[in-house]
């Protein structure tokens, strides 16, 4: 089965696709969310490298990406040296991601449909992406990938994901 035009995803509460839903505009996907540059390698001072962004996707009604805030709240190293104040970085991100959240007019959690985009942002691929591969019977399987949160959506395209 083909990737469809417009990938489902499906609302969980308390799950990794619980910010997302509908507003006034149309629809919306939001995540805080751990990144790479892209490239990076793992060595030595990985903690600097690794960000904690709060992102908010917004697309219309037909799910055509309109815009993305994306925010960069500090790194994992930030975060140890502080992981449980009012300031350090995870909630520094959770009140970003609050904040954006409540400006979207007449918002509702639910299931969205959206088509893929892409964009990089402080080099990190952030997007809904059409990725390919061979199965392990060298047969082709295409799936839509969300970046940088890394949920895979595929067959039979009801909006679950696995990670």
């Amino acid at each position: 089965m083909a990737v469809p035009n417009v990938i489902p995803i499906a609302y969980e509460p308390r799950h990794r696709t619980d910010s997302i839903g509908r507003y006034a505009d149309g629809q919306f996907l939001a995540s805080v969310t751990y990144a790479f540059p892209e490239g990076f390698r793992l060595d030595d001072g990985w903690e600097e490298h690794k960000r904690l962004y709060t992102v908010l996707h917004t697309f219309d009604a037909d799910g055509n990406h309109r815009d993305s805030d994306i925010w960069c709240a500090g790194t994992w190293a930030e975060q140890q040296r502080d992981p449980h104040g009012d300031d350090s970085v995870l909630t520094r991100a959770r009140v970003r991601l609050a904040t954006l959240l409540r400006s979207l007019p007449r918002r509702s959690y639910t299931d969205i449909a959206v088509r893929p985009f892409r964009i990089t942002y402080e080099g990190v691929l952030f997007g809904l992406v059409i990725r390919e591969d061979k199965d392990e019977d060298g047969e082709p399987e295409t799936w839509a990938e969300l970046y940088p949160d890394r949920l895979a959506f595929a067959e039979p395209w009801d909006g679950s994901y696995d990670t």
